[in-house]
């Protein structure tokens, strides 16, 4: 219940207006976030990949209201990507792009609009020598957001997607997108969605995971775990060694600032280790769900509350 609630402030104007003007909120939000900009970006990816890990950056924002808006989510990309490219850093990076910030919704080509500023992202970070994941947002856009995917494939093939292991559909988008070169990310799924349409229950969530696990890594593609969960951590690494993956046959991933001593543990077992890097000032919707998807998350925000 607390989750829903969560999940349904990150939709609230008055909530966020709350949230985003407290300076106790902004402390808290450091943990999870980079930073405001772009050289904030820069910085978390030098630190991170000197530490042996690999970044993959989302430029915040979402809900984009007009061609004006979508145009500078994808021109604050395209400074990310020759930033990364001008320090060196490019090769351990991706850049994680939401299609709602690209313009996906707005009326009259909205889509077009998308993939076409995804185009010009994913021909930046080839030519840096990065790649390109899309985000996945809430099951109203996914037909939308595969139909981008397969246009961008046509020019970068390595182009990755994530997929939301909570929907009952996406076992069956695993196997369509298990071939050879497909790189996925997995991820349980943080939207709340409707009972037509997702698991409710955590445990018919986590069994849907490792399905989907199972069905990725027996694929020829490239399986990216993104989970925290040791149990799903655990089923990877065993799927993973039935099917005969080794560590640069897959990698996990994890969200900045959330379980560190966990994705030190893996990257000095030997596994790829790649880092969820959020930046940007539109930072409201993507803490609130950070919130709501671990409990532990609104007892370190309320500790910060009431400590000096």
């Amino acid at each position: 219940m607390l989750g829903t609630a969560l999940l349904a402030a990150s939709r609230s104007p008055r909530v966020r207006a709350m949230v985003t003007r407290s300076r106790v909120t902004r402390r808290v939000v450091t943990r999870f976030i980079a930073g405001d900009d772009a050289d904030s970006a820069v910085e978390a990816t030098r630190r991170l990949t000197t530490g042996g890990f690999a970044v993959t950056l989302d430029r915040l924002g979402e809900d984009t209201l007009d061609r004006a808006q979508a145009e500078a989510a994808r021109d604050g990309y395209l400074q990310l990507i020759a930033l990364l490219d001008e320090h060196g850093l490019a090769a351990g990076a991706e850049a994680s792009l939401k299609l709602s910030a690209m313009g996906q919704a707005l009326p009259g080509g909205g889509e077009e609009l998308a993939a076409d500023n995804a185009h010009a992202i994913c021909a930046a970070a080839a030519g840096a020598g990065m790649t390109v994941t899309l985000d996945m947002e809430d099951h109203t856009t996914v037909d939308s957001t595969l139909g981008v995917l397969a246009d961008l494939r046509k020019d970068h093939p390595w182009v990755g997607v994530a997929l939301q292991a909570m929907l009952y559909r996406t076992e069956a988008d695993c196997r369509d997108l298990a071939g050879a070169g497909s790189r996925i990310r997995l991820v349980k799924g943080a939207y709340a969605e409707p009972k037509s349409v997702a698991h409710a229950a955590k445990s018919d969530v986590d069994a849907a995971y490792e399905r989907c696990l199972g069905i990725l890594m027996g694929g020829l593609g490239y399986p990216m775990v993104a989970s925290h969960d040791p149990r799903m951590i655990d089923a990877a690494q065993r799927l993973a060694s039935r099917h005969g993956k080794g560590p640069d046959d897959f990698e996990f991933q994890m969200l900045y600032g959330i379980r560190p001593s966990t994705q030190e543990q893996l990257r000095s077992q030997g596994s790829r280790m790649r880092i969820y890097v959020p930046y940007g000032d539109d930072w409201y919707g993507y803490f609130m769900r950070r919130l709501a998807e671990r409990p532990a998350n609104v007892g370190f925000l309320l500790r910060s509350l009431v400590t000096k």
